[in-house]
């Protein structure tokens, strides 16, 4: 599947939390439906052969509906079952080590809090980075905020697409015009919705507003 900066404007990143007496397949394809350009698998709390499992039936999905789908840290697994890519933190595998496991057709992203990060990124090899978080979030409750100053200094510093992340929701999406961001990825601002369907159309809309006014 060919990278497009537009894949990332609404990034949707999993978490079974709040998958209720549903399936996080239920809830993936509500947030298709929505509206959502991109998803990442990202489960913590299930072992390997579970997150395989899981990982094939949302592929399946995704192929279905051509959304890419990126999973969280996990390189051999993204290998596995041929997602579109993968994406990595400071603390797991380098960029240039995940193409070189990956191939030159994989979607490589990588989380970055600084210049310094995101510029090294870049070099790397990295096709997108996760800046934040911008605002509060429970999901990583260890995690400082990073200023509005920051993200701007970043998405000017490198030519690759760059996604804001950490506590944005409908509410406070607008508090990032101007930085430079191209899309924004949520967690409980989709998959914690009770309909999770008018949660990304909602987002969807704001995220296009967003990204052409800073156009």
């Amino acid at each position: 599947m060919d990278f497009r900066k537009e894949d990332m404007l609404l990034y949707a990143v999993t978490d079974r939390s709040w998958v209720g007496d549903g399936t996080l397949s239920d809830q993936v394809e509500q947030a298709i439906r929505g509206g959502i350009t991109l998803l990442q698998l990202r489960e913590k709390t299930l072992c390997e052969k579970d997150f395989l499992q899981e990982a094939k039936k949302i592929k399946v999905l995704c192929d279905r509906n051509e959304i890419p789908l990126i999973i969280n840290d996990n390189v051999s697994i993204a290998k596995e079952i041929d997602a579109a890519g993968v994406h990595v933190g400071q603390k797991d595998m380098e960029a240039g080590l995940v193409r070189s496991v990956l191939g030159p057709d994989k979607i490589i992203g990588v989380s970055a809090r600084t210049v310094e990060q995101a510029i090294l990124a870049e070099q790397s090899g990295a096709d997108y980075l996760g800046v934040g978080a911008v605002f509060s979030t429970g999901t990583k409750r260890d995690t400082k905020n990073i200023s509005f100053e920051t993200l701007k200094e970043i998405c000017q510093a490198v030519s690759i697409p760059v996604v804001a992340i950490g506590g944005i929701t409908a509410d406070n999406l607008d508090e990032l015009q101007g930085s430079g961001v191209d899309g924004i990825a949520v967690v409980s601002a989709i998959f914690a919705q009770k309909d999770v369907k008018a949660a990304s159309r909602e987002l969807r809309q704001k995220a296009e507003k967003l990204v052409k006014y800073q156009i």
